[in-house]
């Protein structure tokens, strides 16, 4: 076959296979970066992940606290996923009104994410799904302390293309009860937190998104929404890069661009959340 010839009849198989992977729609699993997408994968799909999320500066002094997850990822039948993982954390506090000096990085605990998609969004108007995620830590999440806490995350993920193979739009509306008991103190707490969360990206190129995510939150004492004790507004923007057919990368960066704490009238609350958080995932398939 003359040169010319091949080479048009390689550009033509090239571009019928973008469009073969363009008709399959935008896959939302992993598309966010602290949004929850609908889709679950494929049945009899495994995949690896790391997630790492890093949580920076408080009311005074400085505050760095890493969380790095490692987790397996099965689909055992249609429309339903599930994840185990184990997780380290990092925190390096000194200064901050209201938590101890502390430099460590500890074992943190496990974790299992059961995901049902409830509606597929590739044959009704939205995609569905609920998620719930359960945490045995123990390492305190804000303070590094030793504790025994057990805290869920009920997420209930709505998502849609805006455009066809271009733009999606997920919608995410959370509850996170935790019950904490401290190891030194043998004190108890209880608290909860609902919010929402948005987030919109737009495929530049194949594999290649961007975009962004909003987040409100609101923190309560107590797991029954008993007592306010402050909220955030957290923007920022995130991408997507696939890197090869079986992995993938997504970075996300948001910050505190409103809050209120009722112990503070500042604009910002720092006592309950930080000023800057930030995410890292990495997958791929096996």
């Amino acid at each position: 076959m003359p040169a010319g010839a091949q080479a048009f009849w390689t550009a033509i198989v090239c571009v019928a296979t973008l469009v073969s992977a363009s008709a399959e729609g935008i896959d939302t699993e992993h598309l966010f970066g602290f949004v929850t997408g609908t889709d679950v994968g494929r049945v009899g799909e495994r995949e690896f992940q790391s997630r790492t999320t890093g949580r920076f500066s408080k009311s005074g002094g400085h505050y760095r606290a890493i969380n790095q997850e490692l987790e397996l990822e099965f689909v055992p039948a249609k429309d339903f996923r599930i994840e185990v993982g184990g997780s380290f954390a990092a925190h390096d506090i000194g200064g901050v009104p209201g938590l101890e000096d502390r430099r460590q990085f500890a074992w943190q605990g496990i974790s299992i994410d059961l995901r049902y998609r409830l509606l597929d969004r590739g044959t009704a108007p939205i995609g569905l799904t609920f998620a719930a995620e359960s945490r045995l830590s123990r390492i305190q999440e804000t303070s590094a302390a030793l504790v025994r806490n057990y805290g869920t995350e009920l997420t209930v993920a709505f998502d849609r293309e805006l455009i066809p193979n271009f733009a999606v739009a997920a919608l995410n509306l959370i509850y996170q009860p935790e019950w904490t008991r401290f190891s030194d103190t043998r004190a108890t707490e209880q608290e909860s937190s609902i919010g929402a969360a948005l987030a919109v990206m737009a495929q530049m190129r194949p594999g290649i998104f961007v975009g962004g995510e909003t987040r409100y939150l609101r923190k309560y004492e107590g797991i029954g929404l008993q007592d306010f004790a402050g909220q955030a507004l957290f923007v920022g923007p995130t991408a997507y890069l696939q890197l090869s057919e079986r992995s993938r990368l997504t970075a996300a960066w948001s910050f505190q661009a409103w809050g209120r704490s009722p112990q503070s009238s500042l604009a910002l609350d720092l006592s309950n959340f930080e000023r800057h958080q930030a995410r890292v995932i990495f997958g791929f398939n096996f």
